[in-house]
């Protein structure tokens, strides 16, 4: 289904958004409604509302912010890349991120609206702003970094964070999936278990083996060669983005 969608978009004429700026910002409204009405029609899966349901389908409108945004800021500051040197684009850019990725949080979804900010602030830092205007940005990240984690984050959120920083620190407890996604990993070995032979995601100690753990569970039935090809593609996409990127001319 994704190379599908690849494919298609890949015949569509990108220079229809950068000559039609209502398009995008009609396209980046609709997707932060989306976003908004998760609240109101989307059932709540295990304390987060995040998912359209259609049958079978689940759908997540954050995917869509996120591709949005990234046409929008692009359309943004490729019209006004001059200009950045004034404080006020990079204010006006960052409401741009921060109703998305607000929405996102209060999903909750941490994860989604740091993604979202470091795209904001991906593009800021690529584009050309002033070093003090950067040094100003870092101290604000900070403050709002110390701010959520001090009176706005939930008990779960920093164990999450904790697990990640220190994946020993409970391994029984807040740490017990990322250490079982270590011991899959491990327990691949040279070649792997072979297809469908991964005990720790079939027998489910990889809780969402299929995406949430999709790497621990490639590597326990694929081996480090399996883990080593898959990082090389990602690598090559990768490369040939970046390439793509550095040969636009706008």
């Amino acid at each position: 289904l994704g190379l599908c969608l690849m494919f298609l978009f890949s015949l569509m004429d990108w220079r229809l958004f950068r000559n039609d700026p209502y398009l995008v910002f009609i396209l980046y409204v609709l997707s932060c409604l989306a976003l908004a009405g998760l609240f109101f029609f989307a059932e709540e899966t295990r304390g987060v509302r995040g998912w359209y349901r259609v049958g079978p389908v689940s759908f997540d409108p954050i995917e869509l912010a996120k591709l949005t945004l990234i046409i929008l800021l692009a359309k943004y500051f490729s019209s006004r890349h001059i200009e950045l040197y004034g404080l006020r684009h990079i204010i006006i850019s960052g409401c741009y991120a921060f109703i998305p990725a607000f929405l996102a949080m209060l999903q909750p979804d941490l994860g989604s609206a740091i993604v979202v900010l470091a795209v904001w602030f991906g593009f800021i830092t690529l584009s050309g702003i002033r070093f003090r205007h950067f040094l100003l940005l870092c101290a604000v990240a900070l403050l709002t970094s110390f701010f959520l984690w001090t009176y706005s984050l939930s008990p779960y959120q920093k164990d999450r964070i904790r697990s990640f920083l220190y994946p020993q620190r409970d391994p029984l407890g807040t740490s017990y999936n990322v250490r079982q996604s270590v011991i899959a990993v491990g327990s691949g070995r040279l070649l792997g278990k072979g297809l469908g032979y991964g005990t720790q995601s079939h027998l489910k100690f990889l809780p969402e083996a299929e995406n949430d753990f999709i790497f621990a569970a490639i590597v326990e039935e694929w081996g480090f060669v399996g883990g080593t090809v898959l990082l090389a593609v990602f690598g090559f996409l990768l490369w040939r983005i970046m390439l793509i990127g550095f040969r636009a001319g706008d």
